[in-house]
C-alpha cells in the first residue's frame, strides 16, 4: 500500500480529484497501490479489459493505438504527474491503447471497486468527480 500523506500530496495536483476536500482525499488516498514496472512492459493493454486508473509517480510511457490495419500509432506521452484510466472506474470496458514504459516507472494504482465503494460512501465526492470528468470528455470532443 502507498504511504497516505505522500498519495494524498499526488491526489491534490490531479485535476480529476482538485475540488475534493481534504477528508475525500484522505480517504481515496487508502485504496490506491504502489505498482512498479519495468522498461518496455505494458501497464495496460489495448483490447484487455480495464484494470483501473493510474497516476504515474515516476517515469515515462508511451500510449500507443493499434489500427486495424495492424500499425502502431503514438498516441501520446506521460510522465510523473500524469494520469490515465478513468474511464475504467465507470465502466468494465476493454483499453482504447496500449501504455508502454519507456523506463523504470512507478505508478499509483486505482482499482474501479475500490473507487465504487469509496463513492457509494460519499455522494458528494462522486458528484464532484463526475461533473470534472464530464468536462474533460466535453474538452476532448471539442478537440476532435
Amino acid at each position: 500500500m502507498a504511504d497516505s500523506k505522500a498519495t494524498v500530496s499526488i491526489l491534490e495536483k490531479v485535476p480529476l480529484f482538485q475540488s475534493l476536500k481534504r477528508g475525500q482525499l484522505e480517504r481515496l488516498a487508502k485504496r490506491f497501490v504502489e505498482r512498479d514496472f519495468d522498461t518496455g512492459k505494458n501497464i495496460v493493454t489495448q483490447g484487455q479489459g480495464g484494470e483501473g486508473f493510474f497516476i504515474l509517480v515516476s517515469g515515462k510511457v508511451d500510449v500507443v493505438r493499434e489500427r486495424g490495419d495492424g500499425a502502431k500509432v503514438l498516441v501520446n506521452q506521460f510522465t510523473g504527474g500524469d494520469y490515465f484510466g478513468e474511464l475504467a472506474l465507470l465502466d468494465e470496458g476493454i483499453r482504447t491503447a496500449s501504455v508502454i514504459t519507456k523506463e523504470p516507472t512507478k505508478c499509483l494504482a486505482l482499482t474501479r471497486w475500490d473507487f465504487l465503494a469509496v463513492l457509494r460512501d460519499d455522494a458528494d465526492m462522486a458528484v464532484d468527480i463526475l461533473q470534472e470528468m464530464a468536462r474533460r470528455f466535453r474538452i476532448a470532443l471539442d478537440s476532435l
